[in-house]
């Protein structure tokens, strides 16, 4: 069977590299508004009969870059396209996945009925914010955990750097996040454990309570699904060392930043390309060969 793969308007060169590595063609697509806003998604390349890849984030503006993904999947399907496959690697509304208030929707599964109408029949994804996501599709899903990739990246890092691994701790910026943590300190030889024990006043808020574990004298390594406004990750660092770390490094795998600043005192910061922004100072692991090993 014939594969294919396309970018939309936020994974491009994530898409180049897929395509790439898998060896599958990058089609051609396009995709532009109307005067009154809205918008158009274009298949370009011929898909009759074919496995059609689509690669995009669905980040800020979260709606726009949904809607291209659910256009151009129809679109795909009028072509004739065999299957249709969304890689994800950052799924939009995912920490809208329950009912935190009365009279909340579960946004997160309405995006994912959504995108089963489109005629999507599997989903590839990275570091869901939670497991439970996978439930609200009927269709299968591939939740790529990234453990592995910061472990062995901070394992050689931190051997380059001398520093011996029984003196790392790895830190799990709150309760939901500790497998994550665990799992990244299995690829280093006696790492500790630890978790930032917080609480959420308001959206987008977050005050650090407590620090469970004992830091002193450690290096510390925070490890995070998303980093959005940076709050939880700037109010952790100061809090570990505060507690005696003598070291912080931090691993996201989605670097959202829609208004984050990190805080200076992070030794180094290191993300994906599942979201592609520039950051200063940021070392960006790829995704690609993740994800083509999974297509």
């Amino acid at each position: 069977m014939k594969k294919i793969t396309f970018s939309l308007t936020s994974s491009k060169q994530l898409a180049k590299d897929i395509a790439s590595v898998a060896g599958i063609p990058l089609g051609e697509s396009k995709v532009f508004r109307f005067a009154d806003g809205e918008i158009m998604a274009r298949c370009e390349s011929r898909v009759q009969g074919k496995i059609c890849y689509i690669v995009q984030s669905t980040i800020s503006p979260s709606t726009d870059t949904i809607f291209e993904v659910l256009m151009f999947a129809d679109a795909l399907k009028n072509a004739g396209a065999f299957e249709v496959v969304l890689i994800a690697p950052y799924f939009g509304y995912s920490r809208q996945d329950r009912v935190a208030v009365k009279g909340e929707p579960i946004t997160a599964k309405l995006v994912a009925q959504m995108i089963e109408t489109a005629g999507i029949s599997r989903v590839i994804s990275v570091d869901l914010h939670t497991q439970q996501i996978q439930g609200f599709f009927s269709i299968p899903v591939t939740n790529i955990d990234t453990s592995v990739l910061f472990g062995r990246y901070f394992a050689r890092r931190f051997d380059e750097l001398g520093i011996v691994h029984s003196d790392v701790c790895v830190v799990s910026p709150d309760h939901g996040s500790a497998n994550r943590g665990r799992d990244v300190s299995s690829e280093l030889n006696g790492a500790s454990l630890a978790v930032i024990d917080k609480r959420r006043p308001a959206p987008n808020k977050s005050e650090v309570i407590n620090v469970v574990g004992d830091v002193r004298g450690k290096v510390c390594l925070v490890v995070d699904d998303i980093i959005d406004t940076g709050g939880t990750v700037n109010n952790a660092v100061d809090a570990l060392l505060a507690k005696g770390a003598t070291q912080v490094y931090v691993a996201a795998t989605h670097a959202i930043f829609s208004t984050c600043h990190l805080n200076p005192k992070i030794k180094e910061f290191v993300t994906t390309d599942s979201v592609e922004k520039e950051i200063e100072g940021a070392k960006v692991l790829s995704l690609a060969e993740l994800i083509a090993q999974n297509i």
